[in-house]
């Protein structure tokens, strides 16, 4: 079994640090569709509903299943805004929710339930023989690493995961070994 998570081109929501949704920009759709050689084996795509992983996937060639499963963490009230916005209105909402996996003070989903989401899914796929191919937000393969790996939930900002990277999760069920940040770049 091995399930790879692609990270999305990046987009000026993304380098703005502002919790948004919209397509990779030109110069990184250029960079996914430069590297679409260089994507690993895959039998099926899938891809989440976001503008930025469905751009990244169309960039890379890829016919990929939407997978609802994979949607980005929601943020609920504080979608459109930035971090920095959102910490200077309501600093005691941003600590809770950045100390405490179970807490959505924004309204939306706790990073508890996303981790056990993206778990379901994960979970969903193994025992399969097909290698599968998902362009996800760098949330939901967060959480997916989190699940896989049985870190605490705590963990989860501890995690970098760069765009046009691939995170590999191969094995089965209950046991997931992980090799992490393969960069895609266009073979020579």
């Amino acid at each position: 079994m091995r399930i790879t998570l692609l990270a999305p081109a990046v987009n000026a929501a993304l380098r703005q640090v502002r919790f948004d949704d919209a397509p990779p920009d030109a110069a990184a759709a250029r960079r996914a569709r430069d590297a679409a050689g260089a994507l690993p084996h895959h039998d099926v795509t899938f891809t989440s509903p976001s503008a930025r992983c469905r751009g990244t996937a169309e960039a890379l060639a890829l016919e990929a299943a939407v997978a609802p499963e994979l949607r980005d963490l929601d943020v609920g009230r504080w979608r459109g805004r930035s971090l920095d916005e959102v910490g200077r209105e309501a600093p005691d909402d941003v600590a809770a929710w950045l100390a405490d996996p179970a807490a959505a003070p924004h309204g939306g989903e706790s990073l508890r339930g996303l981790i056990e989401r993206t778990g379901t899914w994960l979970e969903s796929r193994a025992g399969q023989e097909a290698r599968v191919l998902a362009v996800a937000d760098p949330a939901v393969i967060r959480a997916a690493l989190v699940h896989a790996l049985d870190l605490p939930p705590r963990t989860f900002w501890r995690l970098d995961v760069a765009p046009l990277t691939a995170t590999e999760l191969s094995g089965r069920s209950g046991r997931w070994n992980l090799r992490c940040g393969l960069p895609l770049t266009a073979p020579a």
